[in-house]
């Protein structure tokens, strides 16, 4: 069933409630795994004999697949059908989670992470462009605004739910969950969820690009990984083979007549600003959020559960007040929150260096995650709609696309190079006096990348640039994010004529 405007949805219909559910848990099997697997770290360590090295695949083989092929797997979407595609990446996803969770040994688990990045790469675009091609325009909002709200619910329980099954039956949980939740998601959307689809969508997909992206990505990755070991011949060649693919895939991307990433957004320099303070706050957040719970459960003694719930203060904030934010943005202009919000967030990193052996939550982790929470709700908001704001209306999705592609591959390199720029490698997460001296090293590293963050954003944003006759987007009415999972989830762009595309949803991040 294909829909146009004439027959969309109406929100309060039993089948609009049906397709909100189905993208809102479909996003959410993405969304929980950004948040739990964090948590799990330690013990997956532990329970298979890991290096440090191995748990930063963990994570990073997830991380690169899916900031790798992001675009692409939206671009599938508008070509074959938005519900088709984003059915394939549940299914895809549900059957790398099982595979994550009977994993022998950290090598299947990497490489199953690697295979549940490519399903988070087909069915993240789709949950949000759905909405947008489902409902009636004048719905539209209410329907991202339920999405928001409840995928923020997802965010805030990932972190609980993930202590308590790594305290309980086990890490692999974390992983099992998603199966029943996918055939959930499988069965509502075959039966309520239409089908969608750009019909003016023509063209060859740019799929050297993203397979250039993502093996740049991965050479500079690797090498920044065994770093830690020594700067061996491999490391250097690989770091090399890297950079040389990434220059390969800007020539790529010029040339190609439809690029997965179009250079020439580049050319506002405002957008090209606003990505660059990206890079450095998310490459910030993934650092904190990675190493603290390290820090938490290896030094400070802390249980899975109890150091999954530190995080909690940040996604309530997000949740209560990212609203307000956007609407402050709104009023005095992006400059002044974009510049703020890094430097309270680097004020928090700065006091998780009190976090230490016998650290009490309420007196050195709240306070902390507290601070840090507050930046974030002055920075996140007004960072989506700037970039928005500074492309054309018709291009805001792909703006949106860039944007998160920047975030996740921010966290990747990140995670990569702060344990070797610490001094810490092997097995050496598992002894509480060198965690906690490179937990402090990679803190000030941290609140050093976000200082830069604010400054750029000082340096280089105009006050008034989301001046709705300049660039008429909608403002936030939620945003919120993880901090490790990518950019916020931004929903007031969708009101303002976001083409339907990959963009429609590509402001979500697992």
């Amino acid at each position: 069933m294909e829909t146009d405007d004439a027959g969309a949805l109406r929100i309060g219909t039993p089948q609009g409630r049906w397709v909100v559910l189905a993208t809102v848990l479909g996003s959410s099997m993405a969304m929980l795994d950004g948040t739990v697997v964090n948590v799990a770290l330690p013990r997956i360590g532990e329970d298979l004999g890991a290096s440090l090295a191995a748990l930063q695949w963990t994570l990073n083989a997830y991380l690169l697949t899916l900031a790798g092929l992001i675009l692409l797997g939206g671009a599938l979407g508008d070509r074959y059908g938005r519900r088709r595609v984003f059915l394939i990446g549940v299914c895809w996803f549900a059957a790398a989670s099982a595979v994550c969770a009977a994993a022998p040994n950290v090598g299947v688990l990497i490489a199953a992470r690697a295979l549940q990045g490519i399903g988070g790469a087909l069915l993240t675009p789709g949950s949000l462009a759905m909405l947008q091609a489902t409902f009636r325009p004048d719905d539209r909002s209410a329907a991202v605004g339920l999405w928001s709200g409840l995928g923020g619910v997802a965010a805030a329980v990932g972190p609980f739910l993930g202590g308590w099954l790594v305290d309980g039956p086990g890490w692999r949980w974390i992983f099992l969950l998603n199966v029943p939740l996918a055939a959930v998601v499988l069965a509502v959307s075959l039966r309520h969820v239409p089908e969608s689809r750009d019909e003016s969508a023509t063209g060859s997909f740019d799929i050297a690009g993203a397979v250039l992206a993502a093996l740049a990505l991965g050479g500079v990755t690797y090498a920044l990984t065994a770093a830690g070991e020594g700067l061996s011949p491999a490391v250097w060649l690989s770091g090399a083979a890297g950079l040389l693919l990434g220059a390969v895939f800007i020539v790529v991307e010029r040339r190609t007549p439809s690029p997965m990433l179009p250079l020439e957004l580049f050319s506002s320099r405002l957008f090209t600003a606003v990505n660059l303070v990206t890079l450095c706050v998310y490459a910030a957040f993934s650092g904190v959020f990675f190493l603290l719970v390290v820090q938490l459960q290896t030094v400070s003694g802390f249980t899975p559960l109890t150091s999954g719930l530190a995080l909690l203060p940040i996604t309530v904030l997000m949740l209560a007040l990212s609203a307000r934010a956007g609407r402050l943005g709104k009023r005095i202009g992006p400059r002044l929150p974009l510049f703020l919000g890094p430097m309270v967030c680097a004020v928090g990193v700065l006091l998780m260096l009190r976090i230490g052996p016998g650290a009490s939550y309420w007196t050195e982790v709240l306070p902390a995650t507290t601070v840090m929470g507050c930046g974030m709700v002055l920075l996140v908001a007004p960072l989506t709609a700037t970039v928005l704001a500074a492309v054309e209306v018709r291009r805001a999705g792909i703006a949106s696309g860039v944007n998160n592609a920047a975030a996740r591959a921010a966290g990747l390199l990140a995670v990569a190079a702060l344990p070797a720029l610490s001094g810490l490698s092997g097995d050496a997460y598992q002894v509480p006096a060198s965690v906690d001296a490179a937990f402090r090293t990679s803190m000030l590293i941290c609140a050093g990348l976000l200082v830069t963050g604010g400054l750029l954003a000082l340096a280089t944003v105009r006050g008034n640039v989301l001046a709705p006759e300049d660039h008429p987007v909608a403002e936030p009415d939620a945003a919120w994010s993880c901090g490790a999972c990518g950019p916020p989830i931004d929903p007031g762009h969708e009101r303002a004529g976001t083409p339907r595309g990959p963009a429609a949803g590509n402001a979500t991040g697992p």
